[in-house]
């Protein structure tokens, strides 16, 4: 039986007073979706369990019924594995973002305003001749937009330093987050992370692109940011595990390298950006093609997560209702017109409540619609309906096993 896996970055949320109430799910109109749930069955599902990090790393894992405490090694080396990054074993990768710093040393945003690519890849090249020495030699790759790649080369590093997502922590002193060891052989990775950050800001204080950006209006790049820190992880592949062939689309490379690290092969989708504006169309369109080929095809959307980050209420109901009308039902009306039985799944991989902007722990709703499967009680999807359906309560592999049916 093929299955289409349709993961809504950090969609569900906490109850908001603003909507009396109601979470965005319950507020956003959202057709398709609940006729997933209604046609289908429901329940609740713990993607981050107690003492993980509250990331997409952790949680993306354990929607593919991967166990973090084995696998997890940061999504640095997640993202490595879609940039077509060797990570050697004794290496360290680890995030680098480019940010924004206000006047007060306080993390303003975690993006640099969402500078372009273009542009961080010249701030990429000058701080890589400012950073590496032979006493400790690094690799510094471009990915998109903010997101960068971080590798610490030749040995000299240990992945036991404690980072601090900046995501997670907009508006708070640079001073209280930099990165500290976790125990005493990583004292001289966090040491010299530290002083990375240092010279970084000396690098980045006139550039000449943040220069042009001050000049305009926009954030500056005026800082960068190391966290999750990782070796590369050892994890056997859906097919040794399940005995299927997968393909991964998304427009991010933590989640990417995540599939290509399964097994699952690579789609990348002209257009796709991690944002609102992301190609829903050409995501719906390539998930129908690659089902044809494909056991799995696993459908992530950025967008609504970025809209929590941002503490944005009405981008994110407006994000749910672009993934429901511009992905979830065409694929949905896709796949009867081409005839194809799959069993299609919707969930967030966690939880961005837009009154944190952080990552939250609790669990996400899950609505799953098998192809002559008999339908529950539920007659719509979000976080209350969901947790009386007949799925009930899923933890480790029940849910990638109730969507494969294994």
């Amino acid at each position: 039986m093929k299955s289409i896996i349709i993961i809504g970055d950090g969609m569900s949320d906490w109850p908001i007073a603003r909507l009396d109430g109601k979470t965005p799910l319950m507020a956003a109109k959202k057709p398709n979706i609940d006729e997933i749930a209604r046609r289908g069955v429901s329940g609740v599902f713990h993607t981050i369990a107690p003492g993980q990090p509250m990331g997409s790393a952790v949680a993306n894992l354990a929607v593919l019924g991967y166990d973090p405490v084995e696998t997890y090694q940061g999504r640095a080396v997640l993202e490595a594995a879609s940039m077509g990054v060797d990570i050697a074993p004794e290496d360290v990768a680890l995030r680098l973002n480019l940010l924004c710093v206000d006047k007060e040393a306080r993390i303003k945003n975690h993006s640099a305003g969402h500078i372009s690519t273009a542009e961080a890849g010249v701030l990429l090249v000058d701080l890589l001749a400012a950073l590496n020495t032979p006493e400790y030699p690094i690799e510094l790759h471009t990915g998109v937009s903010y997101r960068h790649l971080l590798v610490l080369k030749g040995g000299w590093a240990a992945p036991r330093v404690k980072c601090m997502p900046p995501h997670d922590h907009v508006g708070e002193l640079v001073s209280k987050l930099l990165p500290t060891a976790e125990d005493a052989g990583a004292e001289t990775t966090a040491s010299q992370l530290r002083t990375f950050y240092s010279r970084a800001k000396e690098v980045l204080a006139e550039h000449p692109v943040n220069l042009a950006r001050r000049a305009a209006g926009k954030d500056e790049a005026n800082a960068i940011w190391t966290w999750s820190p990782g070796q590369k992880p050892n994890m056997k592949t859906l097919q040794q595990r399940f005995g299927v062939n997968g393909a991964v689309i998304s427009a991010v490379d933590l989640v990417l390298g995540l599939g290509l690290l399964s097994g699952m092969e690579m789609i990348h989708v002209e257009g796709a950006t991690g944002l609102w504006d992301t190609n829903y169309e050409g995501k719906a369109a390539a998930a129908l093609d690659a089902v044809a080929a494909h056991d799995l095809v696993y459908v992530h959307v950025e967008a609504t997560d970025e809209a929590g980050h941002a503490k944005d209420l009405e981008l994110k109901i407006k994000c749910i209702e672009m993934l429901d009308a511009r992905l979830v039902g065409p694929i949905l009306r896709g796949l009867e017109e081409r005839g194809i039985e799959a069993t299609i799944a919707v969930l967030p991989d966690h939880p961005t409540p837009v009154e944190t902007g952080c990552h939250a722990d609790d669990p996400v709703p899950v609505a799953i619609l098998r192809p002559h499967g008999e339908a529950d009680l539920v007659q719509g999807y979000d976080e209350v309906q969901a947790k009386a359906g007949s799925l009930g309560v899923l933890r480790g592999e029940d849910f990638i096993r109730a969507v494969l049916g294994k």
